[in-house]
């Protein structure tokens, strides 16, 4: 066997499991595809996203906010490509995507509350 190819089977060998343990662990698509929708509402209507309740919600999909985190998490170029999908959509018509996120996700939000949060409000007192 020449040496390049030996050392290509070796590093394929070397590498396989790990490739099949990240995706092993990758995220649900949904935890993704709801973090991306929360910061292309933030970022399309202005919202301060709520920590606390954005980081129970992941939670919820055993991710947290630095495994969504773009551009530096694992899954933050994959969370940046929906995002950019979600803001162009959102942008089409803006007041109603806007109400919609609000909704769903604002202070008083039938999904999760307190994850958008108006620009102009002051933090939530910790606990």
């Amino acid at each position: 066997m020449r040496p390049t190819l030996l050392l290509a089977a070796a590093l394929a060998l070397a590498v396989g499991p790990a490739v099949a343990q990240g995706i092993r662990n990758a995220p649900p698509p949904r935890a993704l595809e709801t973090a991306a929708y929360v910061f292309a509402a933030a970022n399309v209507c202005g919202y301060r996203i709520g920590a606390a309740p954005f980081e129970a919600l992941l939670a919820r999909y055993q991710v947290t906010i630095d495994d969504v985190r773009p551009p530096r998490g694992p899954f933050g170029a994959k969370v940046q490509t929906i995002f950019t999908l979600m803001s162009n959509q959102m942008m089409q018509n803006r007041d109603a995507a806007c109400l919609a996120v609000a909704g769903e996700y604002g202070p008083e939000g039938k999904i999760v509350p307190g994850i958008l949060l108006p620009a102009d409000a002051s933090p939530a007192p910790k606990q």
